[in-house]
């Protein structure tokens, strides 16, 4: 039984890796970069709106929640829809690599900014789901897991309606495959692109502040989510959400798993490290046979 209520536990943790690899492949998917500070976005944006309780302390607690969600979420957009300006007006021609390895900079800058702004000790960043969802015997599913599992489903299948059964799916198509004749055809490239910044952003915002303190005490820790994300989102190679959502539960319960015995809860961490450097040696070795034949 302890087997399962680690796997349990793990499933927690695996959703929202799903959740952000899901965030992770829309952008790689419809922007051509792959967002290494995507995850920071969201966290900076969340403790930042910590900084507004005292402007509305005389407001009900409900009425509090809501303000600083929406304000995490609004902190959030803009800074990705900032930094997507930057690359679609100065990275518009470069290759994925190196618009994805100037996120790598903002990703430094955003720790760099929280570690100022937040520091190292805990934030009281409340989650806004506690408790479980529901029961299977002794095993407790919490409703953060329940919650991060559902977004990324629905985000999967909400981003899959409108890139392949509306007109704004087409011009997302035509911005990601052949942006230069989109542009001659008079598509805004730098909007389209720069809404897609601005969409995910806010998702990871309103992500942040639905696990609050959950996952990490701190701001700086909690960026740190971006690798077991990046597990995730190899698993679907960037490209296939579904895949994605596989994989971050695949890797939460693996650390999950992990917890179940002492003596291998410490190696729980290198599990998405493992996973990232298994893939990239599986991808070079498919590109090697390819050459071969």
């Amino acid at each position: 039984m302890n087997i399962i209520i680690a796997l349990a536990v793990g499933f927690s943790s695996g959703a929202l890796y799903a959740l952000i690899g899901v965030g992770l492949t829309l952008m790689s998917v419809l922007t051509r970069v792959i967002n290494f500070s995507l995850v920071a976005v969201g966290v900076f944006g969340a403790y930042l709106s910590i900084r507004t309780s005292p402007l509305i302390a005389g407001a009900s607690l409900d009425v509090q929640t809501v303000i600083t969600v929406v304000v995490a979420v609004l902190v959030a957009a803009l800074i990705s829809g900032i930094l997507g300006w930057i690359e679609a007006t100065w990275l518009s021609e470069a290759t994925t690599t190196a618009r994805s390895a100037v996120t790598v900079a903002s990703l430094l800058m955003l720790i760099s900014l929280s570690f100022i702004l937040f520091g190292s000790q805990p934030q009281p960043l409340r989650p806004l789901l506690i408790g479980p969802a529901f029961l299977i015997g002794d095993v407790a599913v919490t409703k953060v897991g329940v919650a991060m599992l559902v977004a990324a489903l629905v985000v999967g299948i909400l981003t899959w309606i409108v890139v392949n059964r509306t007109p704004l799916g087409i011009r997302l198509r035509a911005v990601s495959d052949r942006q230069t004749a989109a542009e001659l055809l008079g598509v805004n490239v730098k909007g389209l692109q720069v809404g897609v910044w601005m969409v995910v952003g806010g998702v990871m915002g309103l992500c942040a502040s639905i696990i609050g303190n959950t996952a990490a005490a701190d701001a700086t820790s909690m960026i740190t989510l971006v690798i077991p994300g990046t597990a995730a989102a190899l698993v679907g190679a960037f490209k296939n959400i579904p895949l994605t959502i596989v994989g971050g539960l695949v890797v939460g319960a693996l650390q999950g798993a992990l917890t179940a015995f002492p003596s291998t809860t410490q190696l729980r961490d290198w599990i998405p490290i493992l996973v990232i450097v298994l893939f990239l040696l599986w991808n070079q070795r498919k590109e090697v046979w390819d050459v071969a034949r």
